[in-house]
């Protein structure tokens, strides 16, 4: 490696470094002073630290799609980046739960959450479900990078595969089962937040490769590439479709017909962010950029990508704020009033700790991955024969 790899090597780390030590002093911040200096309250109790969270343990998990299509199917210009695909997986993950156990409020009983389990808690399901999958993706990269263990590579995809769709499941079901939200319980999560992982983690992945490639200095293949955006608009259409399953089942049982009413047209902010920031930014737009003869091309994917993780913040941001924003229907067919809120459309503005707590997280993530690819070959190497065919 030339000295000018080296400095922009340190340099990208100090940058993620910064990024990360602000998020810390945020979290600290918070610990400090309380959870009062957040827009957060007795309402609102996951604001937007959750919505990184939640977004980068769904990418980690969806970001193993590409490995699991050279691994498990065997298409090996797929295979050349299951590594990548499995050191962004670690990355992210480690920094969503960063974010995670820093906005509890209090991190340092975690070590009660590790140490005691209530098995009829999908909660503690995720605990498991977390810590095993960094544990089963440590097991494929090695059997990916030690020849004596290539015989294992196809079976340790096969496990990582059949993990992150509980995984991921189980991330949906967190809302699925919250029976204080009524905007949530349903079954239709579980497998939209496995749909949503393919997008997101795609979209990440895009993005990250094509960074790494240029720091490199190693061309893209402009097929493979196509082929990948392409399969990140098939995921994005599959991803719109169950969003859409989700709110037409919703309208279809009168006891959510408000709800409805308020995060599609009369949410404000929340409604604009749902059709403005997922539907049309997050969603159309891409797939016009990687399905328009015209548009194809390394810039159309990178933009197509970066919307989609954009609109991923937005249909993250109305699901999780907008189901604790909207009141509880304790006594339905009456009209609950109180002192305490009941009834009445909850406030919640972010905050900027909340805001650098979950960029923390992101530069958490950001660091891993640099440091990873600097000292591990990580880096696909483009087989072209394979990849011309």
């Amino acid at each position: 490696m030339g000295g000018n790899d080296t400095r922009a090597f340190w340099l990208l780390v100090a940058l993620g470094g910064v990024i990360t030590a602000i998020g810390l002093a945020a979290a600290h911040v918070m610990e400090d002073r309380g959870h009062i200096v957040t827009g957060m309250n007795n309402q609102v109790v996951w604001g937007l630290p959750h919505v990184f969270a939640i977004f980068m343990i769904v990418a980690a998990s969806g970001v193993l799609n590409v490995g699991s299509i050279g691994s498990v199917f065997g298409r090996p210009e797929y295979k050349a980046r299951a590594p990548l695909s499995g050191l962004l997986c670690l990355a992210m993950l480690a920094g969503g739960l960063m974010v995670l156990v820093l906005d509890l409020g209090r991190p340092d009983r975690l070590l009660v959450a590790a140490t005691h389990y209530n098995l009829s808690s999908v909660f503690a399901w995720n605990v498991l479900l977390y810590s095993g999958l960094a544990a089963v993706v440590a097991v494929y990269l090695w059997t990916m990078f030690e020849r004596r263990l290539v015989g294992f590579v196809r079976p340790a995809g096969l496990v990582v595969l059949a993990w992150r769709f509980v995984l991921t499941s189980g991330t949906g079901l967190i809302f699925g089962f919250l029976v204080a939200r009524q905007a949530y319980q349903s079954a239709l999560l579980a497998p939209l937040f496995i749909v949503l992982s393919f997008a997101w983690g795609m979209a990440v992945f895009l993005i990250v490769q094509s960074a790494m490639a240029r720091w490199a200095g190693r061309p893209l293949d402009a097929a493979l590439l196509r082929r990948m955006a392409r399969l990140l608009g098939v995921f994005v259409v599959a991803s719109l479709y169950l969003v859409a399953a989700q709110h037409l089942t919703n309208l279809y049982f009168a006891r959510q017909a408000d709800f409805e009413a308020f995060v599609l047209r009369d949410g404000g902010v929340l409604t604009l962010l749902f059709w403005g920031g997922y539907v049309a930014a997050g969603s159309l737009l891409p797939l016009l950029l990687v399905f328009h003869p015209r548009l194809a091309g390394e810039r159309a994917v990178l933009a197509a990508s970066a919307l989609v993780v954009a609109g991923a913040f937005a249909w993250l941001y109305v699901f999780i704020v907008g189901a604790q924003v909207f009141p509880l229907d304790i006594f339905p067919g009456y009209t609950a009033s109180s002192s305490f809120g009941d009834g009445a459309l909850a406030h919640y503005a972010p905050s900027w700790p909340e805001l650098l707590l979950g960029l923390g997280g992101v530069g958490a993530a950001f660091v891993l991955t640099t440091v990873g690819v600097h000292v591990l070959d990580f880096m696909p190497r483009e087989d072209q024969p394979a990849a011309a065919h």
